[in-house]
């Protein structure tokens, strides 16, 4: 037993290895967090609009070159949004989805899938584009 001088027990706790423990664990995450981004890859429109803040927990429904439609990562058919969607969340809870679309792709399937997710339910969807390139050199 740990005594002090005067002979009576310790009760400090020793949080030392504590510390060392949840250093290592911080140090862990932090490297390995980047590399547990799974996506699906889609060539987005650009446009000069200013960037938007977007929740990181937010749904996403992916549209690729292919015609395929992702929710997250889950793939599903185009005409299946409709009915899976209610099945894969809480339509009442989500308040909004966020789109992603090829540019590449008919603007009549993009709609299509837009009108089936509203009909799923959800009232809010944003449309994910990337920042164009700015031209500085004032030419054409």
């Amino acid at each position: 037993m740990i005594t002090s001088g005067k002979g009576r027990l310790m009760s400090d706790i020793n949080v030392t290895p504590f510390v060392d423990v949840m250093l290592v664990l911080l140090i862990i995450f932090m490297v390995t967090a980047p590399m547990m981004t799974h996506g699906v890859k889609v060539e987005t429109p650009q446009t000069t609009l200013q960037k938007m803040d977007v929740d990181e927990k937010a749904l996403v429904i992916s549209i690729d070159s292919s015609k395929r439609v992702f929710i997250n990562s889950y793939q599903l058919n185009a005409s299946e949004v409709r009915q899976k969607l209610p099945t894969l969340l809480d339509v009442k809870r989500t308040r909004e989805v966020y789109l992603k679309a090829d540019k590449s792709l008919p603007y009549g399937l993009v709609m299509d899938v837009m009108a089936q997710i509203r009909d799923a339910g959800i009232e809010k969807i944003g449309m994910v584009t990337e920042p164009a390139a700015v031209n500085k050199g004032g030419g054409r």
